[in-house]
């Protein structure tokens, strides 16, 4: 736990027993055996985690003190590499620029494209976009692990869903779980091209045109044609039907999910399998749900529940 502040689990578990009783090199030997234990202590000492007492003893220095300057430290040394790197996007972006390079990238390879999909999301800061096609192959959702660190970094995920992916098998267990964590979902009836675009800074598409699910992919850097991407996205971002929050409305969770998915065009069957419930069970909640409403219709439901905010 305290390894990306410098120390090593053996020197951490030693400090550790510092912590819960001091003792002599004996004692602590005793308690935690081992034969580097006076190597381990000369080291927590020389970097004032420990304290050699005048009696022969060994005392932690207070972690909030010792731990606390280690953090800083380490924090400086990361804010000195943000500004760094910083410093060099900048320099390479000025070159480029002025090579007349740079706008356009390809990749082909899939594990490069795969490594670039997780590093475009790994260096968002502040917000990403994408858009998403049904039968993503290069990085199904499952295995989108930058897009769960982003969300958890605080990063702004804002994504488009083609209604046809919301009929795959566990897609909507899985939206519903990103929703929790923050993301914002909204569904359109057909997305015309994969793609994310992060912090308004890089965006990552197909390299072929109607090949949306193949590997190839073109990265496009801060470049008028960048900022037509981001026009496009925040075109689509506006007209496309929220899928649904989980909170804010009176229905229950089950009831805005049948409803949400009600409204973005799937069947009854195709909802009962999204959400691992019985067709009887969705067809009567949507029943309870027009006479709530005092709809005599489907349509009618979907007008009262825009006016009510309940999907």
């Amino acid at each position: 736990m305290l390894g990306p502040l410098g120390l090593d689990p053996d020197e951490e578990r030693l400090y550790r027993c510092l912590v819960a009783g001091g003792g002599t090199l004996d004692e602590l030997t005793a308690r935690d055996p081992g034969p580097r234990t006076a190597e381990l202590l000369a080291a927590l000492v020389a970097r004032g985690l420990a304290v050699a007492e005048p009696q022969g003893t060994y005392a932690a220095a207070p972690p909030a003190i010792a731990l606390g300057a280690l953090l800083r430290h380490q924090r400086d040394q990361l804010q000195a590499a943000e500004l760094a790197l910083l410093a060099l996007a900048e320099e390479h972006r000025r070159t480029e620029a002025a090579r007349g390079a740079g706008v356009v990238e390809v990749i082909t390879d899939v594990d490069a494209v795969r490594h670039r999909f997780a590093q475009v999301q790994a260096a968002a800061r502040h917000d990403v976009r994408s858009l998403v096609v049904p039968g993503l192959e290069v990085v199904p959702h499952k295995d989108n692990a930058a897009g769960d660190d982003g969300l958890r970094r605080g990063v702004r995920y804002r994504v488009i869903v083609d209604r046809a992916s919301l009929a795959e098998p566990g897609l909507v267990q899985l939206a519903a779980a990103s929703i929790a964590e923050g993301e914002e979902i909204r569904v359109i009836e057909k997305t015309p091209v994969k793609m994310i675009i992060a912090d308004g800074q890089v965006a990552m598409l197909p390299l072929l045109s109607g090949r949306h699910t193949a590997a190839a992919s073109v990265l496009v850097h801060a470049s008028g044609l960048l900022d037509a991407l981001i026009a496009l996205f925040e075109e689509l971002w506006e007209h496309a039907y929220p899928l649904w929050t989980d909170a804010g409305t009176e229905l229950e969770p089950l009831d805005r999910r049948i409803l949400a998915l009600l409204l973005a065009g799937l069947t009854d069957q195709a909802i009962a399998g999204q959400l691992d419930t019985s067709l009887r069970t969705v067809q009567r909640r949507i029943h309870a749900l027009m006479l709530r409403a005092g709809a005599e219709t489907r349509i009618q439901l979907g007008w009262h529940a825009a006016r009510k905010g309940w999907a």
